[in-house]
């Protein structure tokens, strides 16, 4: 192909790629209760496990039922849009790395193919699980937070602000699981070894922690255990699978 053929193709998987991410949008701006309800639900949770008076709520009030509040006329109309673009970006995602594959694909040989698919499918489980423990530990999180804020203090959630650290704290589990992914490839590429990788450990569980702090917006310490723990196990694991990789490529490599 050439240099217009290439342009002609990439600006076709932009634009699908563009119109699967809008249609998301589109069905989330649609369905925004149940989605905003389901961002809210472990603020729900929360109230119902401590009390009512423990996030301000009159006697009798069911917990599940909490609001969030907003101090600009704008905030809500631009909080539904920054939802459904986050939920449209979830939602078009798989379509959006299927346009990115099909794209790349005519330029890897067939060995190449074969892990680059492999490893699409394991950077999406790998974030979707990352997102996942973000969300369970959020409820944890939020009573550490609000513990610590004292006894004469009664927290009021403004709703952009809730809505960002749940997209902060998804987002930022998610792509910390996928760091195995790219120590797989570098050791793919040679560029490190497992047993480099192995003998320094005991340094890359302290980057590991202090990665996880520094990336984890609320700060507290169940969110930073909640995610440093997996993050050192995928560690262990991306060393173990680089090994096998090698391995296999060092016996193709002698039978040649």
């Amino acid at each position: 192909m050439t240099l217009v053929e290439h342009l002609a193709e990439l600006r076709m998987r932009i634009i699908r790629a563009s119109l699967a991410v809008l249609l998301g949008m589109i069905l989330v701006f649609a369905f925004y209760e149940r989605v905003l309800g389901w961002i809210i639900r472990p603020y729900g949770n929360l109230c119902a496990r401590r009390g009512n008076a423990y996030c301000g709520l009159p006697p009798g009030a069911d917990p599940h039922d909490v609001k969030l509040n907003f101090l600009d006329p704008v905030e809500g109309l631009t909080t539904r849009m920054r939802v459904s673009f986050y939920g449209g970006l979830v939602l078009g995602g798989p379509v959006v790395l299927w346009q990115l594959w099909k794209f790349v694909v005519p330029a890897l040989h067939k060995n190449e193919k074969r892990y680059a698919a492999g490893f699409v499918l394991s950077s999406v489980v790998l974030f979707c699980s990352g997102g996942y423990i973000a969300y369970t530990t959020l409820e944890k999180a939020l009573e550490f937070l609000i513990d610590w804020a004292g006894q004469d203090v009664e927290q009021e959630f403004q709703v952009q602000a809730y809505v960002r650290l749940v997209t902060l704290m998804v987002a930022a589990f998610g792509v910390g699981f996928v760091i195995p992914v790219l120590l797989v490839f570098l050791q793919m590429l040679g560029v490190l070894q497992p047993r480099t990788l192995l003998k320094s450990w005991r340094y890359a569980v302290v980057l590991i922690v202090f990665l996880a702090a520094l990336i984890t917006p609320s700060g507290d310490p169940i969110s930073l255990a909640a995610l440093a723990g997996p993050l050192t196990v995928l560690y262990f694991l991306a060393i173990l699978v680089g090994w096998l990789l090698s391995r296999a490529r060092r016996r193709r490599a002698d039978e040649a």
